[in-house]
């Protein structure tokens, strides 16, 4: 991980102290401030206790925290910051209170400094305007608790530069966060949906439509997710809602402005009583209107140009934990019907208004459609970004198409000269999304499968050979289709946290979009059945010794790098290479014999003990007939062209798909569970 940056954390409580753990565990210099020197060892002791704990759950290992709090420096000194690229304040919510942390840093920090503040209700316009660099104020709005949850709202002034943007995003980036970059208004992105989404809850307490057990057991199944509206309240603190929904108010209509029972309750200063017989008649009434008050308030938003509605669903999967954002639930829902929900509770609240965008699209009786693709070009190459984190940019028949879309548009253009390919987020593309090939086995679908792995193939090839040269941005792991892609382009320009894996055998399925093809071509077929078989990783730093990576960098240094691999011109990709003697005994490993008698059962001959009881383990947890099957298919692919082995893939995936492995291993994955197969009979 890059060194280059050197961060400041302002409050040293559970926001600050869970930021600046984040931060330091990704590997970024990180000093944390605050007023005295007892608070400052409070928060690093709760980092401390926090690192402690996921070193008995087997997060980290002691070296990994010793090396996290090496990176970590607490004081009560701001001079500490004088240097710092970026200070995020997170201090209490007050705009004196912040402006006085701003208008002490601006006397102190270098020019380069950015300012940003992790207000989650403020103007940061406001804000800006205690400093002399307003250019380089900036919110990022951190979601609890910050060194778990992955999103951060990334808010822009109408004064903050385009560097200062793009600084900020790489930082987000650098410390592993997903960034959605959202406009300086009241609530931003996800409180403006959420914060009436918990008031709406007390008003259908307050109005006698149910109890709380009930209203909470209905939001759960409507929304579907794993805390009701009055349990996260107490969780998160009933004050805090309170004093949202009032900021809201002031700032939007009164419709925002905390209930009655909200405020009482505020008041009392006592967690909801959760207590009560659940009511099941009541859940339709009570997830209509919360379904209408969500509808409504995030077509608003998009009104406004507050967010995208990408990235409202976003916020709401990300960094809400819901299964669905607001869009994804309209369209569930349907269009006309979501319209009549909001035309409803806008006859009975006058300031709850009926979004334009929502009344086009039920005019026209036509679904949310959602664009996970995006495209700039900048000096001469077009980067074509896959933006889908919270599905970890996993490729489906949606994605495929739009990917071919921006990829026609940046061959056509002439000023384009090179067409880089990356993933946002965390990963690059964890690979097909699984939902979909278990949606064609259960509907006995399959030719649809075929189809779009037919479709994928056909553009990896055209990535593959496209006169402009194609460069994955290894920037993250990948995995299945996701390493797939990045072994069609022509160059793969990587940093230290990418990786290839191939986890499908543990699927009862095969790489099915030329993984198992190109990597033969790389290094042979020995140790291609080594990395399909396992599923071991291969990471960035082992595949630019193998010869797959051109280039390792640092991630902000990637626009550079990219820039020099396309200079440098097109390499022979698949040239005979030399491969290092670390990896002779994987080779004599899975050597043709040694496979054979792997699949089988039996322990291989000619390596090490520990090499075959570590390979033997692994094994024993995949699926025999998907074993063979990769077996087979890459004995035939080592002697067949590019093409003919995309067709030999091809012809093996309805047979393979239509077994039980595939079934077994596609449904347990999909639940975060390990699959069980049937052991192989010697």
């Amino acid at each position: 991980m890059s060194k280059s940056f050197k961060v400041g954390i302002i409050g040293a409580g559970n926001m600050g102290s869970g930021i600046a753990q984040k931060m330091a565990q990704e590997g970024l210099d990180v000093t944390l401030v605050d007023v005295t020197d007892q608070q400052v060892e409070r928060g690093i002791g709760s980092i401390r206790k926090t690192l402690a704990e996921g070193v008995e759950r087997g997060i980290f290992s002691e070296d990994q925290v010793k090396a996290i709090l090496n990176r970590l420096h607490g004081t009560s000194s701001y001079e500490a910051l004088k240097d710092a690229d970026l200070v995020v304040e997170a201090v209490f919510e007050d705009v004196q209170v912040k402006g006085a942390v701003f208008q002490k840093l601006d006397s102190i920090c270098d020019e380069k400094t950015i300012f940003a503040t992790n207000t989650s209700s403020l103007f940061v316009k406001e804000l800006a305007t205690f400093t002399k660099r307003p250019d380089r104020v900036i919110g990022m709005h951190y979601f609890y608790h910050p060194a778990k949850n992955r999103l951060v709202e990334i808010i822009p002034h109408q004064e903050t530069s385009q560097e200062t943007i793009e600084t900020t995003l790489l930082i987000g980036k650098l410390h592993n966060k997903t960034c959605i970059v959202v406009k300086d208004s009241p609530g931003f992105a996800v409180n403006r949906y959420f914060v009436p989404f918990l008031n709406e809850s007390v008003h259908l307490l307050q109005d006698g439509v149910a109890n709380i057990a009930t209203i909470d057991a209905a939001a759960k199944q409507g929304f579907d997710i794993g805390m009701g509206p009055f349990e996260l309240m107490n969780v998160t603190g009933i004050p805090i809602a309170e004093h949202s929904c009032t900021y809201l108010a002031k700032e939007i209509s009164e419709f925002y402005a905390p209930s009655e029972l909200l405020q009482k309750q505020t008041e009392m200063k006592e967690d909801w009583d959760l207590r009560g017989d659940i009511d099941e008649s009541k859940f339709e009434a009570i997830n209509r209107h919360l379904y209408a008050t969500v509808f409504g308030v995030a077509g608003a938003q998009v009104d406004e140009g507050v967010a995208s509605i990408e990235d409202t669903d976003r916020g709401a999967k990300i960094g809400l934990k819901w299964k669905f954002g607001p869009f994804e639930l309209i369209n569930k829902v349907g269009v006309k019907e979501a319209l009549e929900m909001v035309t409803q509770l806008n006859s009975k609240r006058s300031s709850f208004h009926v979004p334009t965008i929502l009344q086009e699209h039920a005019l026209k009786d036509q679904s949310f459609a959602f664009n996970y693709i995006d495209m700039e070009t900048k000096n001469g190459i077009a980067y074509i970004t896959i933006n889908r984190p919270e599905a970890m940019n996993a490729l489906n028949p949606v994605v495929v198409e739009q990917l071919e879309k921006a990829f026609n548009e940046a061959e056509e253009n002439p000023d384009v000269k090179g067409i880089a390919i990356q993933g946002a987020g965390k990963a690059f593309v964890a690979g097909a999304d699984i939902k979909f090939f278990i949606d064609c086995i259960e509907s006995n679908q399959i030719e649809k499968n075929v189809e779009f792995t037919r479709k994928g193939h056909q553009l990896f090839r055209r990535m593959e050979t496209s006169d402009k040269m194609t460069i994955a941005v290894l920037d993250g792991l990948s995995l299945g289709g996701g390493s797939e892609l990045a072994l069609s382009c022509q160059a793969i320009v990587a940093t230290a946290q990418g990786s290839l894996a191939f986890p499908e055998s543990g699927l009862g399925i095969y790489p099915g979009l030329g993984g198992m093809l190109r990597l033969n071509k790389h290094v042979g077929k020995e140790l291609s059945k080594y990395f399909v078989l396992t599923g071991k990783p291969l990471t960035a730093a082992a595949a630019k010794d193998l010869g797959i990576v051109t280039a390792l960098t640092e991630m902000e240094n990637l626009e550079t790098t990219i820039e020099m691999v396309l200079a440098q011109g097109k390499r022979e990709k698949y040239a005979t290479r030399e491969i290092p003697t670390t990896y002779n005994e994987m080779v004599d490993g899975f050597s043709d014999e040694n496979v054979e008698r792997m699949i089988n059962g039996e322990r291989p001959h000619q390596v090490s003990e520990a090499f075959a009881d570590k390979v033997m383990k692994i094994l024993g947890f995949k699926a025999q007939t998907a074993m063979k099957t990769i077996n087979d298919l890459i004995d035939q692919q080592t002697e067949m062209t590019i093409d003919e082995g995309i067709e030999l893939e091809l012809s093996y995936l309805v047979k393979t798909f239509e077994t039980e492995e595939a079934h077994i291993g596609l449904k347990a994955s999909m639940n975060g569970e390990r699959p069980v197969f049937k052991k192989a009979e010697v």
